[in-house]
């Protein structure tokens, strides 16, 4: 093919998407190539001075009690804006000042105008409760077949059985839809971009996610692949909007002693976020191990996925962490309900139906708003309100 002839659906993307072979090669050239029409990632000043205007970022992982996923949390006929204003008004009085909500591309494609009257509205809802998210475009996680419309009931003793991925498999196979990809981050982030009651966008949840133990089969076989070439183009794709919130996407797996002994994918991902994110789900020990390992970057932190009682991650030790190392903390799952989440993650091979794990795994509230452990919501009040920690 000349080179006259190949079709650019951004100026960003200096390749042809017309039966091209994804190579790791090619993701690190499109890692490096600049993109004339976006700006430019912030300075560790710019970050720094960011992050020291905003009150220390404590959160969770955000979708109301009523839906399954984010699908049924957006979608016209299930927003549930009473839900919503009643559960960010325990999240509120517990001292929470951000939540981290994931986004759809279905849902732009759907109906651009009224998706983003119902985002405007929950960011009013937000705003009220002193409430600035955390928006997430895509997603590694779970179902890679999302469908409009209704969703399927919870599956019984499942946990998160009905969270689907941003986009979906059928678009990440196939390069020639990925303009609509592009329309979706330059259309959400563009609206918003000058909204000063968003904190930030995640551009990218656990990009390299496999799904090992839940919908692994459903994944293109080359997603790594693709994967790696397509997010340096939707950081691209968001700077072209001209956001004035930071970009990021998280960390979360491999060796961060150092760019060079980090997966591929992870370089990407410090080298493009202006404000570092990352999850952590580990004993209080390795929470501290990691921060201090990005601690090197110079660039404000935000754990934007922690607190799993199970696996030792927990609000009572993880968090005082957190506050000495002034790292934001956003766990996962703020009220008990459709998604499953204080099921553990084994219920994926053994659900609970019979039985109850003995500790929530996930979560914060009961669906009435009584805490699942009271201990827990008064340390994260003590915490965010600013006493002095214990000795």
């Amino acid at each position: 093919m000349n080179e006259s002839s190949r079709q650019f659906p951004s100026p960003c993307i200096c390749m042809s998407f017309q039966g091209v072979r994804w190579s790791v090669a090619l993701a690190f050239l499109l890692a490096v190539l600049p993109c004339a029409r976006a700006q430019q990632r912030w300075t560790e000043a710019q970050a720094n001075t960011w992050y020291a205007q905003q009150p220390w970022p404590v959160g969770a992982n955000f979708v109301p009690s009523t839906a399954i996923n984010e699908l049924e949390m957006w979608q016209a006929d299930t927003f549930d804006a009473p839900t919503i204003d009643r559960e960010l008004g325990w999240a509120q009085g517990i001292g929470m000042n951000t939540m981290r909500v994931f986004l759809h591309n279905l849902l732009w494609e759907q109906d651009p105008r009224g998706f983003q009257q119902r985002i405007d509205a929950f960011l009013a809802i937000a705003a009220r409760h002193h409430i600035r998210p955390v928006f997430v475009l895509f997603d590694s996680c779970w179902d890679p077949h999302p469908k409009l419309g209704p969703q399927h009931p919870p599956i019984p003793g499942v946990h998160n059985s009905g969270w689907v991925q941003a986009p979906g498999t059928e678009v990440l196979s196939d390069p020639a839809q990925f303009p609509r990809l592009e329309n979706y981050v330059k259309g959400v982030v563009g609206a918003f971009a000058n909204d000063s009651r968003i904190l930030a966008w995640d551009v990218w949840n656990e990009p390299d996610n496999g799904n090992d133990s839940s919908y692994a089969k459903g994944d293109p076989k080359n997603k790594n692949e693709i994967i790696l070439a397509l997010v340096p183009q939707v950081f691209a794709w968001a700077r072209a909007a001209h956001p004035t919130q930071p970009l990021t996407s998280g960390l979360w797996h491999g060796d961060w002693t150092s760019l060079a002994t980090m997966p591929p994918l992870a370089r990407i991902q410090v080298e493009q976020s202006d404000v570092i994110s990352f999850h952590n789900y580990g004993w209080p020990e390795d929470f501290e191990t990691h921060v201090k390992l990005l601690e090197q970057f110079h660039r404000p932190l935000i754990c934007t996925e922690y607190m799993a009682r199970g696996a030792g991650s927990t609000f009572d030790t993880v968090l005082p962490i957190a506050r000495q190392h002034h790292v934001g903390a956003i766990n996962w799952g703020l009220v008990a309900g459709k998604s499953q989440t204080y099921l553990p993650w084994d219920s994926w091979q053994r659900p609970y139906v019979f039985d109850q794990p003995m500790i929530w795994f996930h979560d914060v509230f009961h669906p009435d708003g009584t805490p699942y452990r009271k201990r827990e919501t008064e340390i994260i009040r003590d915490l965010t309100s600013g006493k002095p920690m214990p000795d």
